[in-house]
């Protein structure tokens, strides 16, 4: 039956993938809209009920990527490539990092480049410990919880399947689906009920974790609009910013690939012109010292927040913070895995984790110090008033347009600045159809366009729901709901990470073990004369076969060191070599039957 659907609307992807997943999705939107009330208090419950019990797995969790993924670049496997052993990066150094840093960061940095320093600073984190708001102290500890939120933990989330969907899909030639990583567990079951199981409960995820990020862009660019023009910050104006977004996000898929995202992608430079206005117009000398520092601080207390749990004080604050950004992260790891899969073709497994962890990890360090250090000059230094809109009001979505009041051309730049978060939400919805897409169809050839824009519109959709039609909406619905949504993506990521340990044994073969060289027994000069002189006073008899010696002796030398590589290498080379010396001596042999002799004619008269 599905089949027959399928194919009377003329699609192209795997029947039961899609609808299964469409299906979720249309309850789920439908559930929201007709049944707030009790889809509400059933969501409330088990975020709360997770957050109380399983926080600490998400934490946790997030440390142990951190972890294998330095362990695996480390390791022995750390030099194998993403795709064929003779196969070259297929993009060049500066285009490779210039696209990671396009990869899913514009919009974190946009709407928490402000927001984040100045709520821990104005309601510390570790207040419990004597640490007070408004203080030095809570401006240092906002820095070192905003990095660890915005850094390497962060991009750890995204680079584990990253690096999964690299390997699998450029070494084993696997369709782009998250079931090709369980390929050495499953085996041909991976295009079985389990397998699609796994895509489903993936693609549903992404489309979530795609329109939390899509409703917290709304906020923010509705909070823009009531500050540029006064426009209220209400419900309708939510759902009309909805509607433009994902409207021109479904005109981008429509233009294809090439003036598509490639244009959207292009005009994220602009992204730069924020940043040099901040340096250019504030406290430039007290910004530079404190990203410097700030940085010292946060790889100081890093070992400690790595595995914080607030133990004690039990404050609740990691729930609305920490454990909140690891699920709504990894829910949309996939999409941002893909894509950074797809650039990464040719890379060594060394390469691709210190490229994924450090390139974007550095220019977020870079942002939100000079960010964070500039809000705390407003704080310390021009009156605040930063604190009040974004911890006591509660104003989120508006604190870096109130953070760009304190500056000239206040309004100018808000309006760049409203523009360009639209720039990062269209291009973000453009490339979740194009990457949830593939992950039904399971290849990257041409599909139909409806199917794309199906997807396009189901991101809107759910946006809207979670926003708008939730009991509870706003910021606390897209937090509650995410929460549920993450839970099944970290236990599948430890799946992952045994996979694709599996999968480099299976492939790279197991290490012979190491031969040395064997020493005879070393004994003091006088133990050696009386074992000689046959001293058996003490009526123990010795070992006459035990050789000993009074200084270190090999009983065999050591075998010869032979590197695998190195042996590769030469043995390539004389695969060439033979092979010319074959042409050479071809072309000389055709060169003297040309003059009328024979083949080896001049030899049988030698």
């Amino acid at each position: 039956m599905l089949d027959k659907l399928h194919d009377a609307l003329r699609l192209r992807t795997n029947p039961a993938i899609f609808f299964s997943s469409a299906a979720v999705i249309i309850i789920f939107v439908l559930g929201t809209i007709f049944f707030t009330d009790q889809l509400d208090a059933g969501v409330s419950v088990a975020s709360d009920w997770l957050l109380t019990n399983l926080g600490w797995f998400y934490i946790l969790g997030v440390t142990v990527f951190v972890a294998f993924l330095i362990y695996i670049a480390a390791s022995r496997y750390g030099r194998a490539k993403l795709g064929p052993d003779d196969e070259p990066p297929e993009h060049s150094n500066g285009a490779w990092f210039a696209m990671l840093f396009a990869a899913g960061i514009g919009s974190i940095l946009m709407f928490w480049g402000v927001a984040e320093p100045v709520s821990h600073f104005g309601d510390p984190p570790r207040g419990s410990l004597g640490i007070e708001a408004g203080t030095p102290a809570a401006a240092v500890d906002a820095m070192n919880f905003t990095y660890y939120h915005f850094t390497l933990h962060t991009w750890a989330i995204f680079t584990l399947p990253a690096l999964c969907f690299a390997y699998f899909i450029h070494k084993r030639n696997l369709p782009p689906r998250v079931s090709s990583i369980f390929q050495p567990i499953l085996g041909e079951k991976i295009h079985g009920p389990i397998g699609k199981t796994i895509d489903v409960v993936a693609i549903i995820g992404t489309v979530f974790g795609i329109a939390v990020s899509i409703g917290l862009g709304t906020l923010q660019i509705n909070g823009g609009l009531a500050q540029v023009i006064g426009v209220p910050e209400n419900a309708l104006w939510q759902l009309i910013i909805i509607g433009v977004v994902c409207g021109l996000a479904t005109i981008s898929v429509s233009l294809g690939l090439d003036k598509g995202i490639k244009v959207l992608s292009n005009l994220n430079i602009v992204m730069a012109v924020p940043l040099i206005f901040i340096v250019v117009f504030g406290p430039t000398l007290f910004m530079a010292k404190g990203v410097f520092e700030s940085f010292g601080t946060y790889i100081h207390q890093l070992p400690e927040l790595a595995l914080w749990n607030d133990t004690f004080a039990n404050t609740g604050w990691q729930n609305t913070w920490t454990v909140f950004y690891w699920a709504w992260t990894i829910t949309w790891s996939p999409f941002v895995g893909i894509f950074i899969a797809r650039i990464s073709r040719g890379r060594t497994i060394r390469q691709f984790v210190i490229g994924v962890l450090a390139i974007p990890s550095a220019f977020s360090i870079l942002w939100f110090g000079i960010f964070g250090y500039a809000s705390f000059d407003i704080e310390f230094n021009q009156g605040g008033g930063l604190v009040d809109r974004v911890v006591d009001q509660g104003d989120i979505p508006g604190a870096l347009f109130a953070f760009l009041d304190h500056y000239p051309l206040a309004g100018p730049v808000s309006v760049i600045a409203i523009v360009l978060v639209v720039i990062f939400f269209v291009t973000s919805v453009d490339s979740a159809a194009l990457v949830v897409d593939t992950m039904n169809n399971g290849h990257e050839d041409f599909n139909p366009l409806p199917q794309r824009i199906f997807w396009a519109l189901a991101v809107a959709v759910v946006t809207a729901a979670l926003l708008v039609f939730s009991g509870s909406g706003g910021l606390e619905a897209l937090q509650s709901t995410i929460i549920l949504v993450g839970l099944p993506f970290f236990i599948i990521a430890y799946f992952q990470i045994y996979a694709l340990m599996r999968a480099l044994r299976e492939d790279a073969g197991i290490l012979p073990r190491v031969r040395m060289r064997r020493w005879k027994k070393v004994l003091p000069p006088e133990e050696v004369e009386r074992r000689q002189g046959g001293d058996e006073q003490f009526g123990h008899e010795y070992d006459d076969d035990e050789e000993v010696v009074t200084e270190p002796e090999a009983v065999e030398p050591a075998p010869e060191f032979r590197d695998p590589y190195i042996e590769e290498s030469r043995e390539k080379k004389g695969r060439r070599e033979g092979t010319l010396a074959s042409r050479t001596g071809s072309r000389s042999g055709s060169s003297g039957q040309g003059k009328g002799g024979a083949p080896g004619q001049d030899d049988d008269a030698g």
